[in-house]
């Protein structure tokens, strides 16, 4: 067990609360989150002695302030933007937030002796997949300046590991999906750009049509088939993650997902059995650098980690975030 505190950058948001609560609640860590709040919610951090700093990362004098307060035994760091289309449009938004502020955290951790960096990367590090399921050997060549800005990280985690001994995983995510399966805490993105969330939002009415954006790629039913990883198993995998650098482990990638596929018509076909509501919806055209199917190969989190997704089930997923969106919250913060 760690003996100092974990910072945890971003933690207010979707994937760094559910990893918060299960750092606090379940692996008993003193946990600090640093959060700016432009897209995390304050009342997302439901554990007790969890410390919220607002503050940007790319603050060096808000960052020093927190490493020289508390003894920062380990960083999980999520606080990044990921809206792929955004990024596209405006690149050195990404570049500056996801690529450059990160070097403040890592300049922190070399100045107090911090070794240990989880970082929360992504599939979109590969570009357009070669092979299904996709393994980390997978040649990296984004397709978009998401995607680059979260390469380029993790090759400087790798340069800091070989020049200062700090060590990462970094972890590529599938589709983060799902909600805490008590309905606690969940999803709240504005704008949302989520699939399930969406249709669910169509259900509600909340928005209008739900729109599909191709029904003639080469798949079954004609949908994009995509890797749904439940947000629960993430935050585990986090965890995990975080014990095998306490232990000695040597720096590494690997990939977070379920190892298979569901369609954007099976996920509708599932929210309807789930809600009991027929989904509106509407066809639209394929969306530019749509692959037909996205899979994980994750044996080597299974293998170094001792991970694997147990929340396979796409509809079992679907029920946790429609929980969500009916529960006290409403789907929504209140901050």
């Amino acid at each position: 067990m760690s003996k100092g505190a974990i910072l945890v950058t971003g933690g207010a948001g979707y994937i760094g609360s559910h990893t918060v609560r299960m750092l606090a609640e379940e692996a008993g860590y003193e946990v600090v989150v640093i959060d700016n709040l432009v897209f995390g919610h304050r009342d997302a951090l439901i554990s007790e002695g969890v410390t919220l700093v607002e503050a940007d990362i790319a603050d060096a004098a808000s960052v020093e302030d927190v490493f020289s307060r508390y003894k920062i035994d380990g960083v999980v760091h999520f606080a990044a933007f990921c809206f792929v289309g955004e990024s596209v449009t405006d690149p050195l938004k990404y570049y500056a937030n996801n690529t450059a502020a990160p070097l403040t955290i890592l300049k922190a951790m070399r100045a107090h002796g911090c070794d240990k960096f989880i970082l929360s990367s992504t599939c979109a590090t590969y570009g357009d997949p070669q092979d299904i399921p996709m393994p980390e050997t997978h040649r990296q060549e984004p397709i978009n300046p998401y995607g680059h800005s979260k390469l380029m990280l993790e090759r400087i985690l790798k340069d800091c590991d070989e020049a200062y001994g700090i060590r990462s995983v970094r972890l590529r995510y599938f589709n983060a999906s799902g909600c805490s399966p008590d309905g606690v805490i969940g999803e709240d993105h504005e704008p949302e750009t989520h699939l399930i969330p969406n249709v669910l939002r169509a259900v509600k009415g909340e928005i209008g049509p739900m729109t599909v954006f191709g029904s003639d790629y080469p798949t079954a039913d004609g949908t994009c088939i995509r890797d749904y990883i439940h947000v629960v198993d993430l935050a585990r995998a986090h965890v995990r993650a975080l014990n095998y650098l306490e232990n000695d482990g040597e720096s590494f990638s690997c990939n977070l997902g379920t190892g298979k596929g569901a369609s954007v018509k099976e996920v509708i076909d599932a929210a309807e059995a789930v809600t009991g509501k027929r989904v509106p919806l509407q066809y639209g055209e394929r969306r530019e650098g749509d692959p037909p199917e996205l899979i994980a190969d994750s044996t080597l989190a299974k293998d170094l980690l001792g991970w694997e997704a147990e929340i396979t089930d796409i509809k079992t997923i679907i029920e946790s975030a429609w929980a969500w969106m009916n529960g006290d919250k409403g789907g929504k913060y209140k901050d």
